[in-house]
This record gives C-alpha cells, structure tokens and sequence, in this order.
C-alpha cells in the first residue's frame, strides 16, 4: 500500500519557512560581521539577490504568464535612478525611513513605466512583443543618456554617471526584499489570480472564452514584474553607489532572460539557482569573466539540446511537501500494535 503524504496545514508551512530564513539570515550575517566571509565575498551575495529577484520578477512574465519581453534592463533603470536620485536628495532623513521609501519609490516608478509600456505592447505577442519591449529599454537608455541636455540641468548625469548615491544596500536588506518577493509571487501564484495567468500561458483564447479578462491579468503580471524589477534596481543603485546609463544596455536584458531560460520558466526555485551559479561563476572565475557570455551562449545551447524546458522545468520546490512525505514515514499515533502471529 503506497502511503499519501501528510497535509500540513497552510500557517504551519508558512511558520516553518519563515523560521528557515530567519535562521539563514543570523547565520550569514553574524559570518559577515565576524569577517568569516570577505568583504569581496559579502557584495557577491548581495549582487546574487539582486539578480534573485531580477529573474524572479522576469519569470512572471515570462514563465508564467507566457509572453517575451525583452525590455527588463529598463525597468531596472528607470528604478536605480528614481530611487538615487530620491536617496541623494533625502539624505538627512533617518536611513530607516529612507530605504523603504526608496525601494517603494523605485519600484512604483518602474511600475507606472511597465503600465503605460504594457497597455500597447501587451496586445502584442511573440516576437512583435519582444521587439517593442526591446525599443523600449533602449529608449530608456538613450533618454538617461541625453535628458540633463533637454532639461537644461543635471539630473542624471547622462555618461558622466550619476554619482555620490549613498551606498544603502546590505546582505540583511537584500535578503528580505528577495524573501519578500518570492513570497508575494508565490502566494499569488497559488491564487485564482495566479490561476488565470498560467490559464492565458496554456491557451490565451480558451481562458478569454472562459470569462477570465485577459487583458486586466496580463497587464498586472507585467505591472508586478516591472515594479519587482524596480526594486532591485533600487538596492543595485545603493549597491554600486554610481549609476551609468551603459549599465542597462541590451546584453543587461538578456542577461537576466538567459537566467531564467536555464532555471526553467515557470519554475521559482530555477530562477534561484541559476541566478546564484551565473552570478557566482564570473566572480569565482574572475579570469574568464570576460568571455561570460560567451559561457553562457554555450551553456544555453547545451541546455535547449539535452533539457529543452530548463533545469527544473516548472518544478517549484516545496520544504512543506519533503516534510510531508517524510511525515508520512512515520508511524501513525493511533496505530494499534501488531499482535502476535500477525506477521508472517
């Protein structure tokens, strides 16, 4: 007889993953205090939540609701110099207050942008989709570029960079952001709100004909993936410190698109750890950086010959679920003994 795993309840689950974080975060964070873990090494982990949540936010609207943009570098932008600037500027104010209205300033900036964008482009599908958002990150580009010369003032710099950000960004700061938008993906996901998106991926005409407002949910999975990808611009400014437009050019919108290709789209847990190995890789092998795209063009044909859907296809992982079918090992509270001459 196969045994069925054990449900454990919805609260308990959140309990027991929350209480795993919280033991990740004191055990890193006391190594970085500690200086156990380098300097050097800090900003590597930092820049792997970044990129965290780069592919996580880009995985909603590629893996899960189906579609291709390619614009996801200026969103980034227009998030690092909405929440610079706010940070340059607020620069008295207590840092407790600053940051979060930082991280809600860069992400509601590249919100508004991923709305008008998405309004437009979102009837579009495919590669026309992928075209106009890939126009549309460039003109991002081009405008922080040229725009302190039609405003007649310094705003962002344009290529001298813009400088002087306070430098913000910590591992306990990043992590939570990154936990933070997992979950909301997640718990939305699991949703009817999440179901009618991953409907649409399935058969766009079949959901439409089944009542779910195809439009309403595309537009707010691409509203919800530019305001993620706002956030992380936002820690990526307090993170450098200096911001240039050359930093979100097109090779910075297929970097994070590979991400999420080799995790697998639609799977949460692949967009982590491919973002953690394509991070972490340049980085271990400092000396080969240079040829990383060249890494990672490899890898990606390896990937779409031997395991077209990714590394984890759209498995997502689940901590409650091993615990469950561990649970179910064990024997049952109330089961009465053998008795003898049972066993035979």
């Amino acid at each position: 007889m196969i045994k069925q795993a054990r449900d454990i309840p919805t609260p308990v689950k959140y309990l027991i993953n929350l209480a795993l974080f919280i033991i990740f975060l004191v055990v890193v964070n006391s190594m970085i205090a500690s200086k156990t873990i380098s300097g050097y090494y800090t900003k590597v982990i930092m820049l792997i939540g970044i990129n965290i949540i780069l592919a996580v936010s880009l995985n909603l609207a590629t893996g899960y609701l189906g579609q291709l943009p390619l614009g996801h570098a200026g969103f980034m932008a227009v998030g690092a110099y909405s929440s610079a600037i706010f940070m340059k500027a607020a620069s008295a104010l207590p840092m407790f207050i600053a940051l979060p209205l930082g991280l809600m300033i860069g992400g509601t900036v590249a919100g508004i942008f991923g709305f008008i964008i998405g309004i437009p482009a979102l009837r579009l599908r495919g590669d026309y989709l992928a075209i106009i958002t890939l126009g549309f990150g460039e003109i991002i580009r081009v405008i922080l570029l040229n725009i302190d010369s039609v405003l007649g003032f310094n705003l962002t710099y344009g290529a001298a960079s813009l400088k002087n950000i306070p430098k913000t960004t910590t591992f306990l700061g990043t992590f939570i952001c990154v936990f933070i938008v997992c979950y909301v993906i997640h718990t939305m996901m699991k949703s009817r709100h999440g179901r009618a998106i991953l409907s649409i991926r399935e058969n766009e005409i079949a959901a439409e004909s089944c009542g779910i407002k195809t439009t309403y949910y595309k537009t707010m999975a691409f509203v919800m993936s530019a305001f993620f990808a706002g956030v992380a611009g936002s820690l990526y400014a307090g993170y450098l410190g200096i911001l240039n437009p050359s930093n979100f050019g097109f090779m910075k919108s297929i970097e994070i698109l590979v991400m999420v290709v080799l995790g697998g789209m639609g799977s949460m847990i692949g967009s982590v750890i491919s973002a953690t190995v394509l991070t972490a890789l340049p980085e271990l092998l400092r000396a080969f950086a240079d040829y990383r795209m060249v890494a990672y063009s490899l890898l990606l044909i390896a990937v779409m010959i031997f395991k077209p859907s990714g590394l984890m296809g759209t498995y997502d992982f689940s901590l409650s679920r091993l615990l469950g079918k561990g649970l179910s090992r064990l024997p049952a509270r109330n089961a009465s003994p053998a008795r003898k001459g049972d066993d035979r």
